[in-house]
């Protein structure tokens, strides 16, 4: 029985890290790669980090229903491709996902049996400092992501599971815990 994960909190609370760590450790989890309109960073691939979409191909996938979910953040747009999703399924694997809080809420309507897995920075001003320091982003970018932080934070208590990630070696122990129980919770149903 194959098993969908999203993993979802605020831009800069080190949710890639996590899933990278996540998938060394349980390597049969697939990993549904996003689309995003931002344009790449250094060292990104399209068709490994994201599938790198203008605007007008996102909005023209948007219309022929080829997302699963799909969300504005911080003045770009994000969303999981449903074909993506679809064939990791179909080969019978576990997926996980990481997409944004909007994103979260419209698969736990379309796909309520996903586990969501929030994760929360040890504080505010980590969070800060995190997406400061990873330079990837311009101040205008890191002010927009820190304000949709906000009330992202303030959502947490909607998620199955809610990790903070202040210590990562336990941080991932712990997301290890979660997807491990729901896998071997899945293989005795079956």
């Amino acid at each position: 029985m194959a098993r969908v994960f999203v993993i979802t909190g605020p831009s800069g609370v080190g949710k890639g890290t996590l899933i990278r760590r996540l998938r060394e450790t349980l390597p049969e989890l697939r990993l549904s790669v996003s689309a995003t309109t931002r344009p790449p960073r250094e060292g990104e691939e399209h068709g490994r980090d994201y599938w790198f979409l203008d605007d007008a191909e996102f909005a023209r996938r948007v219309g022929e229903g080829d997302f699963v979910e799909h969300a504005e953040y911080a003045g770009r747009r994000y969303g999981t491709l449903r074909e993506e999703l679809d064939r990791h399924l179909g080969e019978g694997a576990p997926v996980v996902l990481e997409i944004e809080v909007q994103g979260a809420r419209q698969i736990r309507e379309t796909m309520p049996e996903a586990v969501q897995v929030f994760v929360v920075p040890p504080s505010f001003e980590v969070l800060q400092q995190r997406l400061e320091t990873r330079g990837t982003d311009g101040a205008d970018t890191i002010a927009r992501r820190l304000e949709v932080s906000r009330t992202e934070l303030e959502s947490q208590h909607e998620f199955d599971h809610r990790i903070v990630n202040d210590d990562l070696e336990a941080t991932v122990d712990e997301l290890v815990g979660i997807v491990r129980a729901q896998l071997d919770g899945a293989a005795a149903q079956a």
